[in-house]
């Protein structure tokens, strides 16, 4: 098998979800990227780290050489190296190996090893299987779609809470119940009217409790909206029927079935076929 086949054969493995090899290959990256998480999650447990901390180290050190292998050929396999490295899911996969290396050799940057986390963001390319594509850019457009909508409803809310905070600290600011101050009455009306509620201010003056049982309602009101507003954008959006392919040059993806070029540079999807 000559070196271009080789290429373009790994290629469709590590970058495609469409084959059974490639569905294989991200499902041993998922199960690596959860046992990673695991292992930074339970390392932090004193008494486990005291016990098993050792397996722990081996293990992360194992997970990251593999993932030092992957991103090594990724970058071989790419016909354009530079827009991988540059791309978002690029960079990640490069800070998500590059801390245990950091901390095996500078003293101190133990704490860089939280990077690790970030392996997390890349199960949003391994779940990105073609039956899921379609859905996702529906979302996708819905949300670019409504996001003036939401902006000024947020905006809104911003207002009315500047607004209900300024009176709630009017009306009880003298009476040692927390209100000391503007911004922090207006901390209380965000709490309040997400329906968080931490308990660490709350009003004693009847009028103050009547204003914040109102706040308490609105807030389940508001919740609703943008659920709404974003709901009615996906109903507007046509389904569209995607696959994984990968462009080669420019590493876009969610092109319709059956493309033949890609939908962002216009170069061939498979050039070597």
């Amino acid at each position: 098998m000559g070196i271009e086949k080789l290429k373009a054969k790994l290629y469709k493995i590590i970058f495609e979800a469409d084959t059974p090899s490639g569905k294989l290959f991200d499902i041993i990256l998922l199960i690596l990227i959860v046992i990673s998480i695991l292992a930074v999650m339970l390392e932090t447990v004193e008494p486990l780290a005291q016990r098993y901390g050792h397996w722990f180290y081996l293990t992360e050190w194992a997970i990251t050489i593999i993932f030092t292998i992957e991103y090594l050929l990724r970058i071989w396999v790419s016909k354009n190296a530079k827009s991988y490295i540059f791309s978002f899911f690029g960079i990640i996969d490069f800070m998500s190996a590059i801390p245990m290396y950091i901390s095996g050799f500078i003293a101190g940057s133990h704490l860089l090893i939280a990077l690790r986390a970030l392996r997390l963001l890349r199960l949003f390319k391994i779940l990105h299987l073609s039956s899921f594509v379609g859905e996702s850019q529906r979302l996708t457009k819905a949300l670019k779609a409504s996001r003036h909508k939401i902006m000024v409803f947020l905006m809104a809310v911003i207002i009315l809470t500047i607004i209900m905070g300024t009176i709630m600290y009017m009306v009880e600011y003298e009476e040692g119940s927390g209100f000391d101050n503007i911004p922090k009455s207006v901390y209380w009306a965000i709490v309040t009217l997400t329906t968080v509620g931490y308990g660490d201010i709350a009003p004693v003056t009847p009028l103050g409790q009547f204003i914040a049982a109102l706040i308490m309602i609105l807030g389940y009101g508001i919740i609703a909206v943008p659920t709404g507003i974003v709901t009615s954008e996906m109903s507007k959006q046509e389904k569209v029927h995607t696959n994984t392919q990968v462009c080669p040059f420019c590493h876009e993806d969610d092109h319709v079935d059956g493309a033949v070029y890609c939908h962002n540079c216009g170069n061939l999807l498979n050039p070597d076929e």
